[in-house]
C-alpha cells in the first residue's frame, strides 16, 4: 500500500513540474468523450504468479463497460486535465475470474480525475500521451480506491472530432474490494469549446536606417543591405555575377576574372582555347595540341597526322616518306617479270629464285620497305579458276619471302585474275602480257 501511494505521489509531482512550464499563449480547448471499455483482472494475477502461463485473455473473459469523459487543456506545455465517470459490469465480489458460483452481474461505478502529458499539442493530427491520476468507485456494495497509470493514442478526424484508444494499469489501494486490473478503451472525443486567440505581439518599430548606409528605410530599396544613393540604397550591381561590380567591370555582361578587370580570359588567336591554356596563343591550333598547330616532326612540309613517315623527312607526293631509289624499283620490276610457275600451277620454278633472292636482299637492307604482290591472268578459261590461281601464285611468292626471313606483316598478296589486263586479250601476245606477277615496293 505504501509503495503504491509513493508511486502516485511521484507521478503527481512530475505533473506539477509540467504545469510550471508556461507557454506564451493559452488554450481554452475543452472536450467531451464517450468510450467503450473492457476490464481485465486475470492478467495482473497471472503476471504475479511465476508458475502460471503468461498471456492476454480473450475478449469473452473481459467485462464491458462505458465511460464518459471530460478534458480541459491547460495553459502549460501539452498538458490536459481529464475527469472520467465509468459504469463497469463485473462481479467484483467473486474470489477470482474462475469463480462463477454467485452468477451475479454487478455494476461498478467509478470517478477518475487524471493528468495527461501529450507528445504534441491538441491540434496535431496524431498524438500520444501518458496518464496518471486517482480513482475511486463503488463495487458490489463496497467503496474502493486505485491509482491509474497508462498510455493513449488519438487521431484527429479533421476539425472537432477525434478517435482515442487508451490502456491503463490500475494499482489498487483497497485490496479487499478491488484487485489490480487493466482497462482498455476506445472512444470518440468531441471539442466543445474554442481556442483562445493567440496574443500577437506587434513588431518592433523599424529602425530609421537599419543598414547604416545613410539612406532612410522608407526610401531604401535594400534596407537590410548597405548601398548607395545612386542605386536607391542597394549595392552596386554585378550583372554577370563574377564578383566584380558593374562600375569596376570592363565586361559587365560577361563573367570574367579580376585579373582581366571582369572580362573573360582572352583568346588572342581565336582558336577557342584561352591564352592561359594555349601554348601557342598567337597561332591558331587545336585542343589536342594545347592550342598549337599540328606538328611536323621531320620538317618535311607534311604534318604528322598526314605524314606516314613522321620521323623521316620525305616527299608530299609519297605521303611524307622518302622517295624510293629508281634502281631499287627497276630491280623489283625485273624480278617480278622473271617469276615463272608450272603450267596451271602455283609452284614457283627454280629459275625464278635468283631474282627473288635479290628482292629479299633489298628488303633486308631497308626495314622500312614493304612489298605488294599481285597475281594476274588472261581471260582464257573460267574466270573463277583464273582468279583463284592468280591469288595462289601471289601467295606462293609471299611464302618464299617469308621463308627467307622477311616478316609477314611487310608483305601483301592478292590475285585479280583477268580483272586488270595490260594488253588486248584477243591476241596471243596480249594474253602473254596479261599472264603476269607484279611486285610494288613501298615504304608506307
Amino acid at each position: 500500500m505504501k509503495q503504491k501511494l509513493s508511486l502516485f505521489l511521484s507521478f503527481m509531482a512530475l505533473a506539477g513540474m509540467s504545469f510550471a512550464q508556461k507557454e506564451k499563449t493559452c488554450s481554452d480547448t475543452r472536450m467531451f468523450g464517450i468510450h467503450l471499455t473492457t476490464l481485465d483482472v486475470t492478467t495482473p494475477i497471472v503476471w504475479k504468479e511465476n508458475s502460471a502461463p503468461r498471456g492476454l485473455p480473450g475478449l469473452r473473459e473481459a467485462d464491458l463497460g462505458f465511460t464518459f469523459s471530460y478534458w480541459k487543456e491547460l495553459c502549460c506545455r501539452n498538458i490536459d486535465l481529464s475527469a472520467k465517470a465509468t459504469l463497469m459490469f463485473h462481479d467484483y465480489a467473486g474470489v477470482d475470474r474462475n469463480d462463477y458460483q454467485a452468477k451475479r452481474n454487478l455494476i461498478g461505478f467509478e470517478i477518475e480525475p487524471a493528468v495527461n502529458a501529450k507528445l504534441y499539442p491538441s491540434t496535431s493530427a496524431f498524438n500520444a500521451f501518458l496518464t496518471v491520476g486517482a480513482g475511486a468507485g463503488y463495487y458490489s456494495g463496497d467503496f474502493g480506491a486505485y491509482v491509474p497509470t497508462g498510455v493513449g493514442l488519438s487521431a484527429n478526424l479533421g476539425g472537432m472530432t477525434s478517435i482515442m484508444v487508451q490502456s491503463q494499469y490500475r494499482f489498487t489501494l483497497t485490496k479487499d474490494v478491488l484487485r489490480d486490473n487493466i482497462i482498455h478503451s476506445v472512444g470518440i472525443i468531441q471539442k466543445i469549446g474554442k481556442d483562445k486567440p493567440e496574443v500577437v505581439v506587434p513588431p518592433a518599430p523599424p529602425v530609421a536606417d537599419r543598414d547604416k548606409d545613410g539612406i532612410m528605410d522608407n526610401t531604401d530599396k535594400c534596407p537590410d543591405q548597405a548601398g548607395t544613393a545612386k542605386y536607391s540604397g542597394c549595392p552596386v550591381p554585378d550583372t554577370d555575377n563574377d564578383g566584380l561590380d558593374d562600375e569596376a567591370d570592363k565586361c559587365p555582361s560577361l563573367a570574367g576574372t579580376s585579373k582581366y578587370q571582369g572580362c573573360p580570359v582572352p583568346d588572342s588567336d581565336g582558336d577557342g582555347i584561352n591564352d592561359e591554356n594555349d601554348k601557342c596563343p598567337n597561332e591558331k591550333g587545336y585542343a589536342r595540341y594545347q592550342g598549337c598547330g599540328i606538328p611536323d616532326t621531320d620538317n618535311d612540309g607534311v604534318n604528322d597526322e598526314e605524314d606516314k613517315c613522321p620521323s623521316v623527312a620525305g616527299l608530299a607526293s609519297n605521303s611524307g616518306c622518302p622517295e624510293i631509289e629508281k634502281k631499287v624499283i627497276e630491280k623489283i620490276n625485273y624480278a617480278a617479270k622473271s617469276i615463272q610457275y608450272g603450267t596451271g600451277s602455283a609452284k614457283i620454278l627454280s629459275t625464278s629464285f635468283k631474282s627473288l633472292d635479290e628482292v629479299v636482299a633489298i628488303m633486308k637492307g631497308d626495314n622500312t620497305l614493304m612489298i605488294d604482290i599481285e597475281g594476274h591472268s588472261d581471260n582464257v578459261g573460267d574466270d573463277a579458276v583464273n582468279k583463284r590461281l592468280s591469288g595462289e601464285r601471289a601467295e606462293s611468292v609471299k611464302a618464299y619471302f617469308i621463308s627467307k626471313g622477311i616478316a609477314a606483316d611487310r608483305i601483301q598478296a592478292a590475285g585479280f585474275g583477268s580483272e586488270r589486263p595490260v594488253a588486248d586479250n584477243k591476241t596471243a601476245a596480249g594474253r602473254a602480257k596479261n599472264r603476269r606477277t607484279e611486285m610494288k615496293i613501298r615504304n608506307h
